[in-house]
């Protein structure tokens, strides 16, 4: 049989559906992902948290993610499309900056749409060499991005300071998120006062600059406490909480549920 090494870290492809499979939390609170994410839109509608903006997505839509990249996913009701996930190791290439790409050109979209469903149907298989297969479709597709960048979009022009700030806060959540850094403290890093960075990042993004921070700390929790058997009081010392009675009370208060009963309720 040919060689056909099994890398640890493989392309993952998905319908759009599979990225919250566990609940709307996985997409909905702002977080940042060790993969980069592609998510190609076919139909339906959205909000997506990127850049340190919110904007709305619709049909024909990719949306690229590179991975440590602070985002959030609203998918809108009857929203489909499908997913692909790159280990940051992986060598194809990809976009080197966040990306909302409007594909109005109905072969392109073929493109994109036929590329990842022969993906799936790699993955699926499992026929021999499948692995390279994927890693050359994955390259094809990181190809038409890159196509798409330089055709459609513009040089960017000068952010305004208020984008810039809001782009750089978004940014140290993802960077020091495993660090008890509170939103003043950001703040101070930044150079602006906590009441200038509340008043940015809610123009920029429609939520204040500390919900960001606490949806970045629930949605860690909510990984901890749903995709892993760790006791809670290790969970609340692995998240920099002083105690777990006082993680207890910030789970309940976010959630109206104990870390106990959102685990057994996401295993029902």
């Amino acid at each position: 049989m040919p060689y056909d090494p099994s890398p640890i870290d493989e392309i993952e492809v998905m319908p759009l559906s599979g990225l919250y499979s566990s609940g709307p939390w996985q997409t909905e609170l702002a977080h940042d992902r060790d993969r980069h994410l592609l998510v190609w839109i076919t139909r339906g509608q959205g909000r997506v948290l990127l850049n340190g903006a919110r904007r709305g997505f619709s049909s024909h839509n990719a949306l690229f993610i590179p991975a440590g990249n602070l985002f959030a996913l609203d998918v809108g009701r009857g929203t489909l499309g499908q997913v692909m996930l790159v280990p940051a190791s992986n060598a194809i290439s990809l976009p080197h900056q966040a990306q909302h790409l409007r594909i109005s050109d109905p072969t392109e979209q073929a493109s994109l749409t036929s590329l990842l469903e022969v993906m799936r149907r790699e993955q699926s298989k499992n026929e021999a060499l499948w692995h390279r297969a994927m890693q050359a479709y994955g390259e094809l597709v990181g190809i038409l991005l890159q196509r798409q960048t330089s055709r459609i979009t513009p040089q960017p022009a000068r952010r305004s300071a208020a984008k810039r700030l809001s782009l750089a806060y978004c940014s140290r959540i993802s960077q020091f998120h495993r660090e008890n850094i509170s939103m003043a403290d950001h703040a101070t890093a930044l150079g602006v006062t906590a009441t200038h960075l509340t008043r940015v990042v809610k123009a920029e993004t429609g939520t204040t600059a500390a919900s960001l921070l606490t949806e970045r700390q629930l949605y860690a929790a909510h990984r901890l406490l749903i995709e892993s058997d760790m006791p809670i009081q290790n969970v609340a010392a692995e998240l920099n909480f002083r105690s777990a009675a006082y993680f207890t009370r910030f789970i309940t208060m976010h959630t109206k549920r104990t870390p106990s009963a959102l685990r057994k309720q996401s295993r029902t």
